[in-house]
């Protein structure tokens, strides 16, 4: 079935994740630093300790949502930056209780994401560009609110700018049913199984994510067989799409995960690997 919608994620997807997420991290550690009752400096020397073991153990450590690990930490600056104030919080003791401290973070996420830069890739621009060209329907699918990207997108200024479409707060992370559920969720799996290269499931069942992207085959008329999904994370932009018989396409990370690339193999047709945003052109003939 030829392509006839296109989604792509946007935080390190269409984004320079690093570059754009300095001023994130800055005040991300400030404020944890105040809510943990240290002094920066005194943080500072624990943080590099911590983040060093959240990399050095990749696989182990993740974005931890109710006592599942929904993302790798080490993907991009806000997920590693959750990992490393976990591990602060249960060294110092404080916020033991899983809600409260789910609920701090994110509300330490969203303050410091308003500080996010704007650093897009090269080829952004000109990606976006061909995609809109194609007179197809493109959709954003992002974690952040709608407003801060439209904003960046704005000032990107793409030609076609009036038809790319953003759908914020999409909750990628959440495992539990979509409202109302329906058949094409309810056959979905758990989860998925990477052993020996992952220690821990793949969750599938996210249903938030579900919603946006049902809210989006409703508005274009097309389905999952018809899309072409595009992100950096396998687990939050790509499993469950995957799942739903999309095609996708891993816009790949410098530090891309063996389990992420195994499941781009195991797509066969379906999936597809790229460091470049350009990779994503010819997919558009799936």
């Amino acid at each position: 079935m030829a392509i006839g919608c296109v989604v792509l994620d946007f935080d390190g997807t269409f984004t320079d994740v690093v570059a754009e997420g300095m001023p994130f991290v800055r005040h991300f550690k400030s404020r944890l630093a105040d809510l943990l009752e240290r002094a920066p400096g005194a943080l500072e020397a624990d943080w590099r300790e911590e983040e060093a073991a959240v990399i050095a153990g990749a696989h182990a450590f993740g974005w931890d949502i109710g006592g599942r690990v929904v993302a790798p930490a080490i993907a991009d600056p806000y997920l590693l930056s959750n990992a490393v104030a976990r591990q602060l919080m249960v060294r110092y003791g404080m916020l033991p209780n899983p809600a409260m401290r789910d609920a701090a973070l994110q509300e330490l996420y969203r303050e410091a994401y308003k500080l996010t830069g704007t650093a897009f890739k090269p080829e952004a621009k000109e990606v976006l560009e061909a995609l809109l060209a194609t007179g197809l329907p493109v959709w954003i699918v992002t974690n952040a609110h709608t407003d801060l990207v439209d904003a960046k997108l704005d000032r990107l200024a793409p030609k076609g700018r009036e038809r790319l479409r953003v759908k914020g707060d999409a909750r990628k992370y959440i495992i539990q049913e979509p409202e109302p559920t329906d058949a094409r969720f309810s056959v979905l799996p758990e989860s998925l199984d990477f052993a020996p290269l992952l220690q821990r499931p793949v969750y599938l069942q996210r249903g938030k994510y579900y919603e946006a992207l049902r809210a989006i085959w409703g508005e274009t008329g097309t389905g999952p067989e018809a899309t072409l999904v595009a992100g950096d994370i396998y687990e939050l932009d790509l499993a469950l799409p995957a799942a739903l018989g999309a095609h996708v396409q891993f816009v790949a990370r410098e530090n891309a995960l063996p389990y992420e690339l195994k499941a781009m193999e195991q797509l066969g047709s379906r999936g597809g690997v790229d460091r470049s945003l350009r990779g994503i052109l010819p997919r558009l003939r799936a």
